[in-house]
């Protein structure tokens, strides 16, 4: 698994695209990986033909672990011993119990060996252990009631299953057994590399709650499952509540704002104000030569008034390193998008928006959107932002008061914009309204510089002339 970007130690296998037995050529695509930023997909750096994968789809694997062997010129390179796939760390690797006369592993080679193109791994912090050797079982023991796992299953160590070899099943199919009240060594296996399935489970808990219960109530229909739920979650036994492992971007995104929320000093203010004049701005953008092909949305001319007022207050545009007790300002805007995509919450950043034309900036989000939607951005795109913007109108929300993303001192969340009542000209008229929202960090944004900057940004919003004028 290779390093796949900066900060990152491990990333899920999505999907094998490569098979034992299949040919594959330098610098084709085997696999595509979740990390906790964003899907990625790995070319393989050999001319060959697959001899094993390591790690079945699903897993969490380490940065530095081999995924994958090929056969090379008639030759296989060695890989280690797969590891025990029903772990809780699903990546710990166990290896056979060495020889009394062998040492308990080879030297490993210093420095990083070359996995997949354009990375290298790096020497892994994973202790190995050796395997226990298993203890005799006496001639006369009863055989288990169900069918051995196979020879090169590592020992069970939790000590509930008969001496042996542990049932293999991923941690949300052992969640299962414990609920049904399933022995997994009772339970014959049907996936593959004998692997338990929920349906395994669900086939040995059958005989023990098919007797009909006299006279009870008819059940509660329950509330159907999420369409979208991924294949690892675990329904429970009546269907009445579904468990999904926190991992890939969902973890990274409860992580970081968990660690923004208790870090930095977070205040919100909230301005209401007529955009009726941005909007006819819009429609006239899309009739516009110079706009011709490009998307023009009111999140556009946000974006651009966002820009033009961190250049009148430069100060809202900034870091707090607390390490080094320093207030970091920020010459360049990386604007950062908030997208919900199907992986969860990513915010994917335009770098030096600044400098971009409006044609520029709309090309830019365009991209950024179309990427996110698809699932292909990039770790580096979400890297180095340092202001953001959350369109929660999008959603008929009126406003919210966003976390600020790690790094950053400020994020303005966009409300829905509305056609209501308003003063104009002394006169109530129907306008268009929106409500705009901005979260800042305390320590180093105070209340009339946070102030100034979402005035600014309604201001040009207002009349949005001001963005010739002010730029």
């Amino acid at each position: 698994m290779p390093d796949v970007g900066e900060g990152l130690t491990e990333a899920e296998i999505l999907k094998w695209y490569v098979q034992p037995g299949d040919t594959v050529t330098d610098g084709q695509v085997v696999c595509e990986v979740e990390t906790a930023k964003a899907a990625v997909e790995l070319p393989i750096p050999f001319d060959g033909t697959v001899h094993e994968l390591l790690f079945p789809e699903g897993t969490t694997v380490d940065v530095g672990q081999v995924i994958i062997s090929v056969n090379v010129g008639g030759a296989t390179a060695p890989a280690p011993q797969a590891p025990d796939a029903q772990a809780d760390a699903p990546v710990a690797v166990e290896v056979q119990a060495p020889a009394a006369d062998t040492p308990a592993e080879e030297p490993k080679p210093e420095g990083r060996q070359p996995v997949l193109v354009g990375y290298g791994v790096a020497a892994s912090s994973t202790k190995r252990r050796a395997r226990k050797t298993p203890v005799a079982t006496p001639a006369s023991a009863p055989a288990p009631a169900s069918a051995p796992a196979p020879a090169s299953v590592p020992e069970q160590l939790n000590g509930h299953a008969p001496a042996g070899a542990r049932p293999l099943a991923k941690p949300p199919v052992r969640k299962l057994a414990k609920d049904l009240g399933v022995d997994l060594t009772t339970v014959t296996p049907t996936g593959p590399d004998g692997i338990i399935t929920r349906e395994d489970v669900h086939r040995a808990a059958a005989p023990a709650t098919a007797a009909p219960v006299v006279e009870a109530p008819a059940p509660v229909a329950p509330v159907p499952a999420p369409a979208a739920a991924p294949a690892s979650a675990a329904v429970s036994a009546d269907g009445r509540e579904t468990r999904v492992p926190i991992k890939g971007v969902r973890k990274a995104t409860a992580a970081a704002m968990v660690g923004s929320a208790f870090t930095a000093p977070h205040v919100t203010e909230f301005v209401t104000f007529d955009i009726t004049r941005t909007m006819k701005l819009v429609e006239e953008l899309k009739s516009d030569k110079d706009m011709a092909g490009l998307r023009v949305n009111p999140l556009l001319l946000i974006a651009k008034a966002v820009l033009v007022a961190v250049r009148r207050n430069p100060e809202i545009n900034a870091a707090w390193d607390e390490v080094n007790q320093e207030i970091v300002l920020k010459h360049y805007v990386n604007l950062g998008i908030a997208a919900a995509t199907p992986r969860g919450l990513i915010v994917p950043n335009i770098k030096d928006a600044q400098a971009q034309t409006l044609p520029e900036l709309s090309q830019s989000l365009s991209e950024l959107v179309a990427t996110a939607r698809e699932g292909k951005t990039t770790p580096a795109a979400m890297q180095g932002g340092t202001f953001t913007i959350t369109n929660v109108g999008v959603f008929g929300v009126d406003t919210g008061t966003p976390i600020l993303n790690p790094g950053e001192s400020a994020i303005l969340a966009v409300g829905a914009i509305k056609l209501q009542p308003w003063v104009h000209k002394g006169k109530v008229k129907p306008r268009q309204v929106t409500t705009l929202a901005l979260s800042f960090d305390h320590r180093l944004v105070d209340g009339e510089l946070g102030s100034k900057f979402l005035a600014d940004v309604a201001a040009i919003l207002e009349q949005p002339k001001r963005l010739m004028t002010w730029s």
